[in-house]
């Protein structure tokens, strides 16, 4: 079972079966919509979804007729998206997860849309906090 919530804490949901079909999503919508280079997201059974609490906080914008991404209304974390062409299962953004994921992405999605600056194999350093020398 996961655990997770969005930025403020006012949705928080869980998860009872595992996540499928984990992937990194370079395409331009996805960068457009978590601010980032990519956006990770996993398959799950709707029924397997449950949001414990702030259901009244989750919002959506539709992206296409039947195609929403849903995200609380007060720190706007994208939480999931649905498709009514399959109400069967839901796509969870996993930066939204708080427990440990055991399953691991697949690939790397929209690679020819990735951002102009993303290295996918990129040697940078490490830091377990801010890198050395970061202004305050």
């Amino acid at each position: 079972m996961y655990k997770g919530s969005c930025l403020c804490g006012k949705v928080k949901f869980e998860i009872t079966s595992p996540i499928k079909d984990i992937i990194h999503c370079h395409c331009s919508l996805c960068r457009k919509s978590s601010g980032t280079a990519y956006a990770t997201n996993g398959f799950v059974e709707s029924e397997d979804f449950k949001v414990l609490e702030g259901s009244d906080s989750l919002t959506y914008f539709e992206m296409k007729p039947g195609k929403k991404r849903h995200f609380c209304s007060t720190c706007a974390s994208p939480i999931y998206s649905s498709n009514d062409s399959d109400l069967s299962r839901i796509r969870v953004r996993l930066g939204t997860i708080d427990s440990n994921v055991n399953e691991r992405p697949i690939s790397h999605n929209f690679v020819t849309s990735k951002a102009s600056w993303e290295d996918l194999d990129a040697q940078l350093p490490r830091y377990e906090a801010h890198e050395p020398g970061r202004g305050k």
